[in-house]
């Protein structure tokens, strides 16, 4: 949503596609037993988990770092994306792949889910999850778009409402520290 309403439809949907691509990943270390590597190894979930919740205060710094610089050119009329970085300084894609598979929760809900839906004495237990994954894929490719388009919608307002955004911008940040605080202290 966020890169969707600033670079429009067609990046957002470059960070949809390296959310899909970090699923897919996720759904194929479940697959491959990530589980089992878990349960032996812990300190790997921590790593993860530390990591996740480093970047997501990052996230959360730079956040409240734009709502301050924002709140302070609210009378100040700019140009259109006069003060956003090259899309080729951004990478929406990277960004997505690394927030899908440093996301804990999501790896969690991978390995919880998937290994419900499959029976160990089917004859074709791979086909299983390919049609759950298939299935969560659409569910996300649905969610992605509304996403991108309500991006796209909420961006021409908050354009011109310089206060609400800067506020709203501020209360991501403090979200994403909160997020990024709550998984460093999670446990599995």
């Amino acid at each position: 949503m966020s890169i969707a309403s600033r670079y429009g439809i067609k990046t957002g949907y470059m960070g949809a596609f390296g959310i899909f691509t970090g699923d897919l990943i996720l759904m194929l270390c479940t697959v491959l037993g990530a589980a089992s590597l878990l349960k032996a190894f812990p300190w790997v979930f921590v790593i993860l988990k530390l990591t996740g919740a480093l970047y997501l205060s990052y996230l959360g710094f730079k956040l409240l770092q734009g709502s301050i610089q924002r709140w302070k050119q609210r009378n100040q009329r700019q140009p259109e994306m006069a003060d956003l970085p090259a899309l080729d300084k951004i990478h929406p894609y990277k960004t997505a792949l690394s927030i899908s598979l440093l996301n804990p929760k999501a790896i969690l809900f991978f390995l919880s889910f998937f290994v419900q839906f499959v029976e160990p004495d089917y004859a074709y237990p791979a086909l299983s999850f390919l049609i759950l994954a298939i299935i969560l894929q659409i569910i996300s490719f649905s969610y992605l778009t509304a996403l991108i388009f309500s991006g796209i919608k909420l961006s021409a307002f908050f354009k011109e409402n310089h206060k609400i955004a800067a506020s709203g911008i501020f209360l991501v940040g403090i979200l994403f520290f909160g997020f990024g605080l709550k998984l460093a202290t999670s446990t599995i």
